[in-house]
């Protein structure tokens, strides 16, 4: 009479010869300069397969297992088998890739054997095989999830010690530049090259700025801010100068209208302001002039900042204050000026959460591009 096994009481004592099939496959991925020995091959494969054998194991219902199947299965608060494997596998410089072709192996391993043994004459439920592979998917899916969550991590972290180490000699070449600017008697072509040097890296200064506040906040560093008493048509003035400074060509038109006292961090404040304005320089029409409107109430500040030029499309303004994301809005359409990382907006959107206030835009062909900042006091 045929034997009647479950497929995860089969694992459990087939343990050693499924570890060996799947171990002969992980022998064969080779990472560049890894080199692993058998205890670390096997790392976390018995106790995933000890995991989904007690799975097996257990009772599911239909609603359980329609939940499984769609990835609502209940969300495992301890570090998983499955989540350590791919730390692991991260650490010893797999790609995502050669994680995924782990779990074709182990199933293929799991199921050829099972194949072997029900030829043999095991009896088994054929529910068994739809479970062992619900719980492959599980493990593959916690898998990716912490390797790709580890995998940013990283990044950020090489972003930003990157950020941090080209400040040093940019800092040096601005510090330079600005004093041959200084000079008397400088001789034209001379002086106009040092300048255009001095704005490119001044930007260049912007850029690593937004790079270093992205990864800090990807990194779980929450943004700081430090509030003083300040008045925002100050800001905005100052703001306004250096930009109409920087870009002599371009009207800006400022109205300042009410009491614009309180407590702002007013560098950060700054940085907001700057980086509208800098984006109604680049991507308005050149030929129309930009409008800046500061107005106060009750409630707190209003600065609004408009551009005539192409709309944003409707589809960009969804997503415009998301990191990495560029709008290409061009009134002359040349394109814009200036290249960036797609970092400005979020951070300015970062900022201006961190003074519980609010940032939007609105775009159409009648009244141009318009981004509206909200403060309180």
């Amino acid at each position: 009479m045929a034997n009647s096994v479950r497929l995860g009481d089969f694992i459990l004592s087939n343990m050693a010869s499924i570890l060996k099939k799947w171990e002969q496959f992980a022998n064969t991925i080779n990472p560049p300069a890894l080199i692993m020995d058998s205890q670390e091959l096997r790392d976390h494969a018995e106790l995933m397969l000890t995991t989904i054998a007690f799975d097996l194991g257990t009772h599911q219902s239909s609603f359980e297992q329609e939940q499984k199947s769609k990835g609502l299965s209940p969300h495992n608060l301890r570090v998983t088998a499955a989540q350590f494997h791919a730390e692991g596998r991260l650490k010893a410089g797999f790609t995502i890739g050669q994680l995924l072709s782990e779990y074709r192996a182990l199933r293929a391993s799991v199921l050829n054997l099972w194949d072997q043994s029900i030829g043999d004459g095991l009896i088994t439920d054929a529910r068994d095989v739809t479970r062992f592979n619900e719980a492959i998917d599980q493990a593959i899916a916690e898998s990716v999830e912490r390797f790709c969550e580890l995998l940013r991590k990283s990044e950020n972290i090489f972003l930003a010690i990157l950020g941090h180490d080209l400040r040093n000699p940019l800092s040096t070449c601005i510090a330079s530049t600005s004093m041959i600017l200084s000079y008397e008697n400088l001789d034209s072509r001379i002086k106009s090259n040092a300048s255009r040097t001095y704005t490119s890296l001044q930007r260049m200064n912007e850029l690593i700025t937004d790079l270093m506040e992205y990864t800090g906040s990807h990194l779980g560093k929450k943004l700081s801010t430090i509030k003083e008493p300040a008045n925002m048509a100050d800001i905005c003035n100052d703001i306004i100068d250096e930009h109409q400074i920087a870009h002599p060509t371009r009207q800006i038109i400022k109205e300042i209208n009410g009491s614009f006292d309180g407590q702002w961090d007013k560098q950060r404040i700054g940085q907001v302001i700057s980086n509208l304005l800098g984006n109604a320089i680049d991507y308005g029409d050149k030929a129309t002039p930009i409008k800046v409107n500061l107005d106060s109430s009750m409630e707190g500040i209003t600065i609004r900042i408009n551009n005539q030029g192409k709309p944003i499309p409707e589809s960009t303004i969804m997503h415009i204050f998301e990191p990495l994301t560029r709008h290409q809005e061009s009134g002359s359409g040349n394109g814009p000026q200036k290249s960036n990382l797609g970092l400005g907006l979020y951070i300015a959107n970062e900022i201006i959460n961190a003074h519980d206030g609010s940032i939007r835009v609105t775009s159409n062909e009648k009244d141009g591009t318009t981004f509206e900042v909200k403060v309180p006091y």
